[in-house]
């Protein structure tokens, strides 16, 4: 249903060129949004806005490594000069890391990269994007966590449920910081997202895998970011500080 409440609004999403991420852009871009894609490879980016185009509204690409504070600054400066403010920011980009790898055995490389852009890169977006949605009037921001945010796995992958509690204890400490000051900051965790890097990883276990889930199928990226956009709306005012667990009842 089209809400008002976004028209000409200013969203930056990071990873916003595939899976969770572009979902997001389209379901901002229905409501009259305009979005800044923020992500690190532009062959997907082009790729994806010649498709999200499609959906009407403003939608743009801004190169950005979100491990890089010189980046991150650079996209909210960039932001600030085409669109003059920013009212929400999603914080959606991550890597899986090394997946089925006990800790043991894990590289120290692949480590600091999945930290670095999962946790660092999530901490960097807000530190800088903070300061321009307060000088906006206010807003919110929604970190895309995981359900390995809450609980962990006996299959390995320590990086990435470390990286994902940190984002969930990251939005908590920031949600209370700022809870007076009209920014409201909360997180989803998503379980297994029928994405392409899912399949990616899983190839055509993912099917069977669903079974096994309460609802008995994995969940869509649209599901997510309907959740995403619920947290921004003022439907959710009186929410901040959660991790809401989209995982067919897994939790």
């Amino acid at each position: 249903m089209y809400n008002k409440e976004f028209d000409r609004k200013i969203v930056i999403i990071t990873g916003g060129s595939s899976g969770i991420g572009k979902a997001c852009v389209e379901r901002f871009l229905k409501e009259g949004a305009r979005v800044i894609i923020a992500a690190r490879e532009k062959k997907k980016a082009a790729d994806a806005l010649k498709e999200l185009q499609s959906f009407g509204g403003e939608v743009t690409y801004i190169q950005t490594d979100i491990s890089k504070s010189t980046e991150v600054k650079a996209l909210i400066k960039k932001t600030i000069e085409t669109y003059g403010s920013l009212h929400y920011l999603v914080n959606n980009a991550g890597i899986e890391g090394t997946a089925f790898v006990s800790t043991a055995d894990y590289q120290e490389t692949v480590w600091d990269q999945v930290i670095a852009i999962n946790l660092k890169g999530t901490w960097l977006c807000m530190k800088h994007a903070i300061p321009t949605i307060l000088q906006s009037g206010g807003g919110a921001i929604v970190n895309i966590s995981s359900i390995a945010g809450l609980r962990a796995s006996k299959t390995g992958g320590a990086a990435y449920t470390a990286s994902k509690h940190g984002v969930v204890g990251l939005t908590k400490a920031t949600a209370l910081e700022y809870a007076r000051m009209h920014i409201r900051i909360n997180c989803v965790c998503p379980a297994i997202i029928d994405t392409p890097n899912a399949r990616n990883i899983l190839g055509s276990r993912i099917s069977e895998i669903g079974k096994d889930f309460p609802m008995g199928r994995i969940g869509t990226s649209n599901e997510v970011a309907d959740a995403v956009l619920w947290l921004c709306s003022q439907q959710a005012s009186y929410i901040t500080g959660i991790a809401l667990p989209i995982d067919g009842g897994l939790q």
